[in-house]
Parts: C-alpha cells; sequence; structure tokens
C-alpha cells in the first residue's frame, strides 16, 4: 500500500495525467482504468464515438474528466483532445494507455521512474514491446520494423517499437505543435515531430498481453498502411527539404567554420575516398546553375549515393557570394568555346546590373562542365591531402 501511495505522489508532483483513449473495448476498458486509479486519479478518458456499451461503463466513473465525441473520428483526433484536456488542467505530461488490454497499468511506474531519473526532462518516452511474445500477431512486427525504419530516415534516430500505444509526452510542448492527422498515423506524426523539435525520443521495455477472445483492433490493414505511407512520404520530404539542411546550418552557425571543419569534416570516421567522394559531390552541386538549392541537393545526394552529408554540405557552398563572378565568368567562357560563340566577356562586366538570361545556354553548359572538372580535381586534391594527414597521424601515433 505505501508503494501505491508513493508512486501517486510521485505522479501529482510530476503533474502526470493518463490519457484513455477508448473506442469500441467494452470488454477491457473497465479493468484498464481500474488498473490506472491503483495509481491515481488524474485520468482522462477519450470515448471516440462508441458504438457498443463503453458509455454504460463509463457512466460509473463520473468523477473522472471525460470526453464523449459524438461520431468516431480516429484515435489521432482523440489523443489530440486528450492533450488539449491535459494542457487546460495544467498538466506538465501525459502517460496514453490504449483500451484494448495490451498494456499493463501496472507498467506506469516505468515511465514515472524513467523520467524522474532522466537529466533531460524533455522527454518523449515510448514503450518497447516485446515483439516476440506469445500471441503477438507477425503483422504487427513487420509493421513495426517498418515504422522503425521510417522513423531513422526521418530523424536519424533509431528506436525499437515505434508503433507502441503506451508512452509519456510533455504535454506543452506537445501542444505547441500543429498537426495534421486524425487516425493511427499520428502517432508516427507526433514522434518525428518531438524528434525534429529537440525533444528526445527514447523507448523503456513494458510487458504486452494480447488475448485475441477479449482484445479488438480497429487497425484497418490496407487503408491504415496506405496512410500511414502517404504520411511517411510527407514527413521524408520534409526532412530532406527542410529538417536536414536546417540542422546542418544550425551546426555550422554554432560551431563556427573552423570548428565545424575539424569535427565534422576531418574529425569523420569516413574513409578518405569517401570523403573525397564527398568533396567532389560538394564542389558539382555548388557550382552547377541550381541557385539557392545548393545545400538542400548537396545533402539529398549525399544520403543517396551513401556519402558523407556534412562535407558534401560544407563544399556545396563553394559559390558563396565572393566567389560569384568569377563561376559565372568561367562558365560563361568554358559554354562560349564549347559551343563556338563569338561573344566576349570580360569579368569587370559581371556584376548586379549583369543580364546572365541573354547568354542561359551558354552559362548553362558551361556550369555543367565547369562543375565536372573543378570537382574531379578538387575531390583528387582532397583525397591526397587527407591520405598525406592520415599517414603523418600513422607515423606520429607510431613514433
Amino acid at each position: 500500500m505505501s508503494d501505491l501511495i508513493d508512486i501517486t505522489q510521485r505522479i501529482d508532483v510530476l503533474e502526470c495525467c493518463i490519457i484513455i483513449p477508448t473506442y469500441n473495448n467494452y470488454k477491457t476498458v473497465k479493468r484498464v482504468i481500474d488498473g490506472v486509479l491503483k495509481f491515481t486519479k488524474n485520468i482522462i478518458i477519450i470515448n471516440d464515438g462508441s458504438t457498443d456499451n463503453t458509455a454504460t461503463i463509463l457512466s460509473a466513473y463520473q468523477d473522472l474528466d471525460q470526453i464523449h465525441v459524438t461520431k468516431n473520428k480516429g484515435k489521432g483526433n482523440a489523443l489530440r483532445l486528450g492533450f488539449k484536456k491535459a494542457a487546460e488542467l495544467g498538466f506538465q505530461y501525459a502517460i496514453t494507455i490504449d483500451s484494448d488490454g495490451q498494456h499493463y497499468p501496472d507498467d506506469i511506474p516505468l515511465f514515472i521512474d524513467e523520467l524522474e531519473k532522466s537529466v533531460n526532462k524533455n522527454l518523449l518516452l515510448i514503450g518497447s514491446r516485446n515483439l516476440n511474445a506469445k500471441g503477438m500477431p507477425k503483422k504487427n512486427s513487420f509493421a513495426n520494423k517498418f515504422s522503425n525504419f521510417w522513423f531513422w530516415a526521418e530523424t536519424g534516430h533509431k528506436l525499437q517499437d515505434t508503433q507502441s500505444g503506451f508512452r509519456l509526452y510533455p504535454v506543452k510542448e506537445i501542444s505547441e505543435m500543429k498537426f495534421y492527422t486524425t487516425k493511427f498515423e499520428f502517432e508516427i506524426e507526433v514522434i518525428v515531430k518531438s524528434s525534429w523539435k529537440g525533444i528526445e525520443v527514447k523507448n523503456i521495455p513494458i510487458r504486452v498481453l494480447y488475448d485475441p477472445l477479449e482484445r479488438v483492433s480497429h487497425y484497418r490493414p490496407f487503408k491504415d498502411f496506405v496512410r500511414i505511407s502517404l504520411v511517411n512520404t510527407w514527413l521524408v520530404l520534409v526532412a530532406l527539404l527542410y529538417i536536414k539542411p536546417r540542422d546542418f546550418f544550425r551546426r555550422y552557425k554554432r560551431k563556427g567554420f573552423k570548428r565545424f571543419l575539424r569535427e565534422d569534416l576531418l574529425g569523420s570516421t569516413d574513409s578518405n575516398l569517401k570523403k573525397s567522394f564527398s568533396i567532389a559531390l560538394g564542389v558539382f552541386i555548388g557550382l552547377t546553375p541550381f541557385w539557392g538549392f545548393h545545400s538542400v541537393l548537396s545533402i539529398f545526394l549525399a544520403i543517396v549515393f551513401k556519402l558523407n552529408k556534412v562535407i558534401s554540405f560544407a563544399f556545396s557552398n563553394v559559390s558563396f557570394p565572393p566567389f560569384i563572378p568569377f563561376i559565372i565568368y568561367g562558365s560563361l567562357k568554358i559554354g562560349g568555346f564549347i559551343l563556338g560563340s563569338k561573344v566576349s566577356f570580360q569579368l569587370n562586366q559581371i556584376d548586379n546590373d549583369f543580364d546572365i538570361s541573354t547568354h542561359i545556354f551558354q552559362y548553362i553548359v558551361g556550369s555543367f562542365i565547369l562543375a565536372t572538372g573543378l570537382s574531379i580535381l578538387l575531390g583528387l586534391l582532397g583525397y591526397i591531402i587527407l591520405s598525406l594527414m592520415s599517414n603523418n597521424k600513422t607515423q606520429i601515433k607510431h613514433g
């Protein structure tokens, strides 16, 4: 009894509540609520338009906060309503637990323990289930691995279980985000966007129970898989076109050029060959006529070709403002030579008033040739320098 009083007090001190979304789980919802009540009365129940006996069961818990949705709108919508209510009530954290009986309310202290001992309180915890547990559907294991891969692709972080609904959320941070999804895919959107915002997303081990006689799953294999795939496609595009370039810019700005070069370029564990190819890619992209997209393209292609994204990004900045007149002039001269153009340019003509549109084809041809030549040259030069530096380090180490 003293242990239960202790965990109740700790939940109150952390200003934590439990959110229980439910939809047509009349067989298990009472057991889940009673299990949570052993630890706290800080409970928010969202009845997501149930058409079974759920409303009658919930009528016995009038002292708990309840939200009743007249028509089923999806788990994501129910969770969003729960987070909004939690914020209104002043809670700092919310633990979500499914009402289908697969989770053990007795595992709630695991989340509290992890939150208390964590130095970083800006935390989102996901209960990691044993996917080899008795009765665990094989399709669930596959779907989880599929989801884990996309989470890594979108954030760069690895998790063992991204689909478990037993989670702890930081309420304030979640309430400040903008979400677009309302069904199962919300649980993917929320953890990806949390990671992008700097919230630490991590797993903690929990138990899981799959009883086919009482558990009701509302997951629709085809429709929900398609929706989840579309959300992941959108999130990957956002990550490639905005999040990853943003993070690189922030690191570059925070560290400064010298530290960035020392830690992210020279300190990389990639092979010298991979580094030199990354240099070549960055230089090539930086000299092409895709102005405004150099950084995005360099990072995207580095991911595609499995090269060093930081190095590629750094060298794509070869086209920074002081060099632009020289790049345009060189491209026009080379393009003119290849195309046999008789139009002659002087370097001092390349200024703010220069109209490149009248010689656009000549410029494009020349820029790609210049980009190819200099990328090969600087890639080779980079390989030589990196090899010499590696040899010197080896000699010093063994000297």
